[in-house]
């Protein structure tokens, strides 16, 4: 009977205290979307912005083919840790979700285009996930940097409902960390063209997105 209790005991305590971690978790993420947006101002006359939407071997690859678009790194955003790990993140634990920065040249190409492409190179109304890849750490996350790119944001986020006839799953957060993910996630797609997963899912996507908006796209040369 003793022993019964004290099982019993334990079970409970471990209850509460997994209640108030998930409770704790939860007010740090929601801190995290309350928070007032970071602007990163502009360097040598270049900008940045960031987007999720799944797998960054992906979108890295669709926005580095839009002209004005310098380079896109792949990272972490829109978590409450600090510096995460790939493996970190893949436990769906961090708030994070695999995220791009884009260097891009305000210019050439808008933050309200960027927008477009990001929205034209998804499945807009898949939650948790793009394609075969599911989890928190690949939902879709728009970052705005201030109330202008906000409006934008949300202003095509319901065009886009409209449209469709659908909610738009997107998250609309305020921009605060970007953490770089490591080296070997860096132009993935270019440096492993061979990969399963870049031949039958990052190539295809790639490719579903130059055939909708072929008019924001690089010249080839």
């Amino acid at each position: 009977m003793k022993l019964q209790k004290s099982f019993l005991f334990s079970f409970i305590l471990i209850a509460l205290f997994s209640c108030n971690n998930t409770a704790q978790v939860k007010k740090e993420q929601q801190a995290i979307i309350n928070a007032e947006p970071i602007e990163i101002a502009l360097e040598n006359g270049k900008a940045k912005a960031y987007f999720a939407s799944g797998c960054f071997w992906c979108v890295e690859a669709i926005f580095e083919s839009v002209n004005g678009v310098e380079e896109s790194i792949s990272g972490y955003a829109g978590g409450h840790t600090e510096n995460p790990t790939y493996e970190d993140s893949n436990t769906g634990k961090t708030g994070h979700a695999e995220a791009v920065e884009i260097i891009y040249d305000p210019e050439i190409i808008s933050f309200a285009t960027l927008v477009d492409v990001y929205f034209a190179s998804q499945n807009p109304t898949q939650v948790n996930g793009q394609g075969p890849d599911h989890g928190s750490q690949y939902r879709s996350i728009i970052f705005y940097q201030n109330q202008e790119q906000k409006q934008i944001i949300l202003n095509k986020k319901e065009a886009l409902a409209e449209k469709l006839k659908k909610p738009v799953a997107a998250e609309v957060y305020p921009f605060q960390k970007f953490w770089i993910a490591e080296d070997y996630h860096q132009n993935y797609e270019r440096l492993h063209p061979e990969n399963r997963y870049i031949q039958g899912v990052s190539i295809p996507r790639l490719k579903r997105f130059q055939a909708k908006m072929p008019e924001v796209l690089k010249k080839v040369h």
